[in-house]
């Protein structure tokens, strides 16, 4: 059959739809302690190592004439070794932004369920709840999955622009001013995981009919409306939210909307908040369990079907679900750990040592190339490893 080629304008809101999510309820939090105009260097420093790294990808993906994903790519570029490094990551990578959404459901579910049952339980209880409610979603299949998420995404959507419409007169510009730059670093990983888009590369270029220059429009665009889109969320969270507030959610494990909700009362925007927190949570759970679960079927050489099915996800959901009860402040911890060490391999790490083996030893050629040369490869690779070591540091020192 021949397919249309698809629009650059739909491939920037795939990568935009990839990429914001549950991740960015802790951005406010992070930034926030640095202060908002310290953390916006930092998260430009952010998307330009990611879009960079994303880009370097495309290049990688033109080399091949067969439609790969990200591990194949990585095996047929670095061998064995970089394939097994590749698929840890990915496991390491699902496993930490579940742990991540697990423990924020707590909270958040728990407000959903008081609010409109009346029904007063322990975020514990309402955890386990929300575990077992949405996997058996994730159980049913991708098809389940995909219908759902539709609806969810309205809602995103919705009570995003509700909350944003309603919030920016309550701006204090005075709260902006405030700056403790020390702390600027502190949100980098979480940046990182919230700008990841590179495992949809392949299926961008497929998408696009392997037009190169297309995806790069794709990629370029959709990653500057996240970065939109996250300046306005910080900038509406950090201009309502006191310093004092920020750091002792911070100290708490909560997400961004708790403090802004406890700021603003019982108003429209805090109802429109609750539900932000809620839909961003779900989406981003539903997608990474049922990512979780085919990984794992795949890595098992196993067929996804529901007589398989019912054991993969709660391997995929239970171990997450444990930690989460265990640690219910690890909300920043997980999602500090999945993008400053495991998206760091995984999305730059080994696209920069794809691109040097691809470039410089196997003299690869591609349709599309990124300029810099080896200086730019060379900075990223330092950038990259410098990320790793201050997040492992902070893991066993901190």
């Amino acid at each position: 059959m021949n397919y249309k080629q698809g629009s650059v304008l739909g491939g920037m809101l795939l990568v935009a739809g990839s990429c914001v999510g549950a991740g960015m309820l802790a951005l406010p939090i992070l930034t926030g302690l640095a202060g908002f105009y310290p953390s916006l260097i930092v998260m430009v420093v952010a998307w330009s190592f990611m879009t960079f790294t994303g880009l370097l990808l495309i290049e990688v993906n033109g080399w091949f004439k067969q439609q790969v994903n990200l591990i194949s790519m990585t095996q047929e570029s670095l061998g064995r070794s970089g394939r097994i490094l590749a698929w840890l990551s990915y496991l390491f990578l699902f496993y930490s932004l579940l742990v991540a959404y697990t423990a924020a459901s707590g909270k958040v579910f728990a407000a959903i369920l008081e609010s409109f049952l009346e029904v007063a339980v322990p975020p514990w209880v309402a955890s386990m709840f929300f575990t077992f409610l949405f996997g058996v979603i994730v159980y049913l299949g991708t098809r389940t999955v995909d219908l759902v998420n539709r609806f969810l995404m309205i809602g995103l959507i919705a009570t995003y622009l509700g909350m944003i419409g309603l919030g920016l007169s309550r701006i204090d510009p005075g709260l902006l001013a405030y700056s403790m730059p020390q702390y600027t670093l502190l949100s980098l990983p979480v940046l990182v995981v919230s700008f990841g888009f590179q495992n949809m590369i392949p299926s961008l270029t497929a998408y696009m009919k392997g037009d190169l220059k297309r995806v790069r429009a794709s990629i370029i665009g959709g990653s500057l409306i996240t970065l939109f889109v996250y300046l306005i969320w910080s900038m509406l969270v950090l201009g309502v939210v006191a310093p004092a507030e920020i750091h002792n959610s911070y100290l708490r494990g909560e997400e961004a909307t708790i403090p802004l909700r406890s700021m603003l009362g019982s108003t429209g925007i805090s109802q429109f908040a609750q539900g932000f927190a809620f839909f961003a949570i779900v989406t981003s759970f539903l997608a990474q369990g049922l990512t979780l679960t085919h990984f794992l079927a795949d890595g098992f050489k196993l067929q996804p079907k529901r007589s398989n099915v019912w054991w993969l996800a709660s391997l995929a959901l239970l171990p997450p679900l444990a930690l989460a009860l265990y640690n219910p402040t690890i909300f920043f911890s997980a999602l500090s750990f999945a993008g400053g060490v495991c998206a760091m391999i995984l999305f730059g790490i080994l696209p920069i040592c794809m691109a040097w083996v691809g470039r410089y030893t196997d003299r690869h050629a591609s349709h599309y190339h990124v300029s810099g040369g080896k200086p730019s490869l060379i900075i990223g690779f330092f950038f990259a490893l410098l990320v790793i070591g201050c997040e492992l540091f902070k893991l066993f020192f901190g």
